[in-house]
């Protein structure tokens, strides 16, 4: 039998049992296994991962775990106080698209109200999602760790929060993206975009009392879904307002 010494930094304790959080973990293993599998074995899914160091050497995913070794396992938060000569994360995406999980419908009209290109169903099975994440180049957000252990998951995060209006912002804080954000641009229903649209060409798609108050609209390009500045809107742009005055106050 032999036998690795695991030490999980920061929030990749989220994901192991009270019993291993905050510890080093002896593990005992009997046949030879990739870090990669090990690691997820003990419960951190592999996208998760910033680099791994065993006995001072930084490895990748497809190092084999040998006996004694002692292993330290790193989250991307890390990168404040420690600068990894090999990165298990994959190349950045040149362009930002996620897919969103049964469980996060309300994070995913957010995305889309800030305009981020977001798939989203309520009846997308896991192995759908992991292959839209794969084929398409799209972040996978998830509150199911084991839909980001599949294989074909390159790009993927595990939600921490449950209160949708948090999600949102720990998104655009772990990836970056306040900078980004383009509200009114998607469609909130089915994420096509919208097109400025004259209003004589949709005047009786809308109620008669928009149309004597209001003569500017948009047209979703795929679900032709129309939009104007109703007495939602202010509510809208609130919740946009919010989003971006919370990074101020980073």
């Amino acid at each position: 039998m032999a036998i690795a010494y695991f030490y999980f930094h920061a929030e990749l304790n989220h994901f192991l049992p009270r019993h291993h959080k905050q510890m080093r973990i002896s593990h005992l293993f009997e046949e030879k296994a990739s870090i990669k599998d090990m690691i997820e074995s003990l419960g951190v899914p592999h996208p998760e991962v910033d680099s791994i160091n065993v006995n001072g050497e930084y490895v990748n995913f497809s190092y084999i775990v040998s006996d004694g070794d002692t292993i330290n396992v790193y989250p991307i938060s890390a990168r404040n106080v420690i600068i990894p000569s090999i990165s298990v994360l994959p190349k950045p995406l040149s362009i930002i698209r996620f897919v969103l999980d049964i469980h996060l419908g309300k994070l995913a009209t957010s995305l889309r109200l800030l305009g981020f290109d977001t798939l989203y169903r309520n009846d997308y099975e896991d192995e759908k999602l992991a292959q839209i994440s794969y084929t398409q180049a799209r972040i996978l957000l998830t509150r199911d760790k084991g839909l980001l252990m599949r294989s074909l998951v390159t790009y993927g995060y595990y939600v921490r929060n449950t209160n949708s209006e948090q999600q949102i912002l720990e998104v655009l804080q772990r990836f970056d993206l306040f900078e980004l954000i383009s509200p009114f641009k998607r469609c909130l229903r089915c994420n096509g975009l919208l097109e400025s649209v004259d209003k004589q060409s949709i005047i009786e798609q809308v109620p008669e009392k928009v149309r004597l108050q209001i003569d500017e609209f948009q047209r979703c390009q795929d679900c032709h879904r129309i939009y104007w500045k109703g007495s939602h809107y202010e509510r809208l742009q609130q919740f946009i307002d919010e989003v971006l005055n919370s990074r101020k106050g980073e």
